[in-house]
């Protein structure tokens, strides 16, 4: 028999649910067991659609998947779509009820943002890439401009590889502290000389801090160390995915 789907979510949030799943609960075997949630990781094609099933099965409705890039568009799942391939963008925002919007990680940060009322949502994929390049800040401006009247903003960061386990060239600590020094903290040295161990959720709660989210919760979860539950592409080189989901509720 298997195991039942198991999710891990943050603190009640008004008007939103989300979580992230685990590996547990789906029917995928292998390097890729259980629940992989993606279709470009050499599973069967068979499997993942079934761990989607699951998925929907606790979900209002069909998640509006990415075509994910590492980069920093934004997709409005709002706008009329005519049912061709996912967009390909790394964050997705919307203010419709019950417009589930999906994001899927195996070590980058897996965000939620939104406002504290539960009127505009968004949910962002962030590597260091996208962190760097300011995919947090361009959902935020999206969602601003959904919802200009919003009082306060609060996120949540989900599942990621931790900073012990994520060593990095110079370049990715250039990447950040050329635009900002103060991203220095978030670097610490790494085991080899020009090697540098990256927290890439601390730099992500500092670049929402600066861009005016003053509610922010990590999940203090790390992909790397517990895989038990978590996927992670840095541990597992064929590895599955996970899926952050996030819609709301009023209405």
């Amino acid at each position: 028999m298997s195991k039942p789907l198991e999710c891990v979510t943050g603190a009640a949030w008004k008007g939103v649910r989300y979580f992230c799943t685990t590996r547990s609960g789906g029917v995928s075997s292998g390097a890729l067991a259980s629940l992989n949630l993606a279709r470009h990781v050499r599973d069967d094609v068979a499997n993942v659609d079934e761990n989607r099933r699951r998925l929907a099965a606790l979900l209002p409705t069909e998640p509006a998947w990415l075509e994910q890039v590492h980069g920093v568009q934004v997709f409005d799942a709002d706008m009329p779509g005519d049912g061709g391939p996912c967009p390909r963008a790394d964050a997705a925002v919307t203010t419709m009820p019950n417009r589930v919007l999906a994001i899927m990680t195996a070590d980058c940060l897996p965000v939620v943002i939104g406002d504290v009322d539960g009127v505009a949502l968004g949910v962002a994929h962030a590597g260091w890439r996208g962190l760097a390049a300011g995919v947090l800040e361009n959902t935020l401006e999206q969602l601003r401009q959904k919802h200009s009247g919003a009082s306060a903003w609060r996120a949540w960061i989900g599942p990621a590889i931790g900073q012990p386990h994520f060593e990095v060239g110079a370049d990715v600590l250039q990447a950040f502290v050329q635009a900002d020094p103060r991203c220095q903290e978030f670097f610490a040295p790494g085991g080899k000389e020009g090697k540098w161990l990256a927290d890439l959720s601390g730099l992500a709660s500092y670049r929402l801090r600066m861009a005016g989210v003053d509610d922010i919760q990590a999940s203090g979860y790390c992909s790397y160390a517990q895989a038990d539950l978590f996927y992670s592409y840095r541990r597992d080189a064929s590895s599955g995915r996970m899926a952050t989901v996030a819609w709301l509720e009023r209405g």
